[in-house]
């Protein structure tokens, strides 16, 4: 790396933005709301290079941006082909915020990038076999098999549209019953409200309820893990990781989401290797140094 990359990690709800340094480092760390549909594609690209003209008053030697998004993309163009929760299809990012920053733009998948991350700087280096799943307003995975990401055309990784229930709850992608209904953040706070009649803000007060004895929080929490589980071992079943890196907002919680997804993992699994679970070791963080990543020239 020649100089200082700005970067930016959209989210579901929340995009993150800082500036990755020659030495490595990040700073200037910022989080925002994620621009809504109908128009979030124009409002990130608006984000993206607001925060490029902030950098440059204090890194006039920047050299690139990095940016990674949710959903389908094709790493090729930097395009984002379809995503659920923004609403946006075939959007060109690279080549709109190239143009707009004024500076050489990589544009990936963001969970793809965590992943990337994570093998290079955090939980998963030297592991050749893994999964990480990111866990936050929807649910995905970065998939590495003999050390080369598995990417499918960028379809690879979707988990959270994968069927665990065909009767249950519509989810935004039009299917039923999908991993992001049941283990999604959002979902979450969501089956408790159902439940309950009491709205609450998010899924750190939804566990807070379960462990003081909640038996609503508690049961909406044990499908969650529940849920994650059966995803790992459907994972071990097709893929084999050796290991599971879990990230994304959920893996905030801790021990009290690792350990209760590991005691229902060793139910489900006979056959299968059953891989290691680990906690992201780069956190919030794993986003963004994953986008300086592919802005300095690093491939999955």
């Amino acid at each position: 790396m020649t100089g200082p990359i700005a970067v930016v990690d959209v989210g579901g709800t929340d995009t993150k933005t800082g500036i990755v340094l020659p030495d490595g480092g990040l700073t200037e760390v910022r989080s925002v709301p994620t621009p809504s549909a109908p128009d979030a594609a124009e409002g990130v690209l608006r984000l993206a290079a607001e925060h490029v003209t902030r950098a440059r008053a204090n890194h006039p030697d920047l050299t690139a941006v990095g940016m990674v998004v949710p959903g389908i993309v094709d790493d090729a163009t930097g395009t984002a082909v379809y995503s659920a929760n923004l609403n946006w299809r075939d959007v060109p990012f690279a080549e709109l915020l190239t143009r707009r920053a004024g500076l050489p733009a990589a544009v990936g998948h963001d969970v793809t990038a965590a992943g990337l991350a994570e093998r290079r700087l955090g939980a998963g280096l030297g592991v050749d076999d893994l999964a990480v799943l990111v866990l936050g307003t929807g649910v995905a995975a970065a998939l590495v098999s003999g050390g080369r990401a598995v990417r499918g055309g960028g379809y690879a990784g979707e988990v959270g549209h994968s069927p665990v229930g065909l009767a249950g709850e519509r989810c935004r992608c039009g299917a039923r019953g999908c991993v992001e209904t049941l283990a999604g953040g959002g979902a979450i706070t969501r089956r408790y409200a159902a439940r309950t009649g009491r709205a609450v803000p998010g899924v750190r007060e939804v566990l807070a309820a379960a462990e003081a004895g909640d038996p609503d929080a508690a049961e909406v929490w044990r499908e969650a893990t529940d849920t994650l589980a059966l995803l790992i071992a459907q994972l071990a079943a097709t893929l084999a990781p050796e290991l599971v890196i879990l990230g994304g907002g959920l893996a905030r919680a801790g021990t009290a989401l690792l350990d209760p997804v590991a005691d229902r993992l060793g139910t489900l699994l006979s056959v299968p290797r059953r891989p290691e679970l680990r906690l992201t070791a780069l956190g919030a963080e794993a986003g963004l140094r994953g986008a300086g990543l592919l802005a300095a020239g690093e491939r999955p």
